[in-house]
């Protein structure tokens, strides 16, 4: 029995089979620069972070993963103040963690092996040495499963998952068009990269911490706020936008956590049109986030597309530059209603009966 993860192994290892590889690919797609991210801070090598996650997950595929965006089976245990969800793994409707975003549970992981007395042993390891990575969490007792660490480092060596040993968190887009160079032809993803390109030149700015007036803890936090301030104007100063496949709209890619009335000021365009052309519910938005500078169109420029991991209706109306109602409607599906990954989303006309 594990010492905080609940998930059962011999449980995953069923539903794993039972994925596709496609599935298990754009897990990879999705959630590589988390791992990379959370290995430059915390020392983990990505490769092991992402087999663990596809493990866990059964490649995104898990209830867990799905409504908790909890994608390494972390219990709450009593210093958890935050969402919870029941769920049966080793008992009956044992108490689980709630994340906002996948991101948070990521960092939850590494913060979990490099504050417990149970895996120090495990950063005297060489970050690129993935083999031992894996046999010393099995040896940790990570996993009461006999074969775990040979699982992992078979996920780790059937999706090359050492290459994101030897990336970084500003190269990863890159490593991951290596290992699926067809994203070449994704719109989306491509300017996804050059946007990221677009942020490496942007240096955020010094500033000098006064030790002489008032807490210095206090006025480092004021000049980090500063600092964010200035590079969020730097980054939004530098937005690269493109023309979509879909009809040539023009689109871009956010590159900072921003507010619809910071890209109205931008292109001159209001407010509420931003709102109707990307279908927002609200005025935030996310670094990432795909946003149109005109309306969509009533069709897709290919006739389907497979729901992604934790891909949205909406997600896939912006990555293909078609209206959100008419996708619901070429899919015969309500307004709200979700994909599984998987599914196969009709974007030019409607889904047979």
């Amino acid at each position: 029995m594990r010492k905080l993860f609940g998930i059962g192994l011999l449980c995953v290892l069923g539903f794993v089979k039972a994925q596709t590889w496609k599935t298990e690919d754009q897990y990879v797609q999705k959630f590589a620069p988390y791992a990379v991210e959370e290995m430059e801070k915390y020392k983990i090598p990505a490769s092991i972070t992402l087999a663990q996650g596809l493990l866990e997950t059964g490649g995104g595929q898990s209830r867990l993963a799905q409504l908790g965006k909890n994608h390494f089976g972390i219990k709450c245990k009593e210093d958890w103040t935050g969402k919870t969800m029941s769920h049966t793994d080793d008992a009956p409707n044992e108490c689980f963690r709630v994340y906002e975003d996948p991101k948070q549970s990521y960092e939850d992981h590494s913060i979990f092996l490099a504050t417990r007395k149970y895996y120090t042993k495990l950063f005297d390891l060489d970050p690129k040495d993935y083999k031992a990575w894996a046999h010393g969490l099995k040896k940790a007792g990570y996993a009461t499963n006999p074969k775990y660490a040979h699982i992992l480092i078979s996920k780790i060596e059937k999706y090359k998952l050492y290459e994101f040993d030897n990336t970084t968190k500003d190269e990863v887009y890159y490593a991951i068009l290596k290992l699926y160079p067809s994203l070449n032809n994704d719109a989306v993803f491509m300017a996804q990269l050059g946007q990221e390109k677009q942020n490496d030149k942007v240096t955020p700015p010094t500033v000098k911490v006064p030790y002489s007036q008032g807490s210095y803890a206090k006025k480092k936090s004021e000049v980090s706020d500063i600092i964010d301030s200035k590079t969020k104007v730097a980054l939004l100063k530098n937005i690269l936008v493109k023309n979509h496949p879909n009809g040539d709209l023009k689109f871009f890619i956010m590159p900072v956590d921003a507010n619809v009335s910071d890209i109205s000021k931008k292109f001159g365009i209001s407010e509420k049109r931003l709102i109707k052309y990307n279908e927002l519910e609200n005025s935030k938005l996310e670094k990432n986030d795909i946003i149109f500078l005109e309306g969509k169109n009533s069709s897709g420029n290919t006739a389907t597309y497979k729901a992604g991991i934790g891909e949205t209706m909406h997600d896939i109306a912006q990555k293909f530059g078609i209206k959100l109602k008419k996708l619901y409607s070429k899919n015969r599906m309500e307004a709200g209603q979700e994909p599984k990954a998987g599914q196969l989303i009709y974007l030019q006309s409607k889904k047979p009966r």
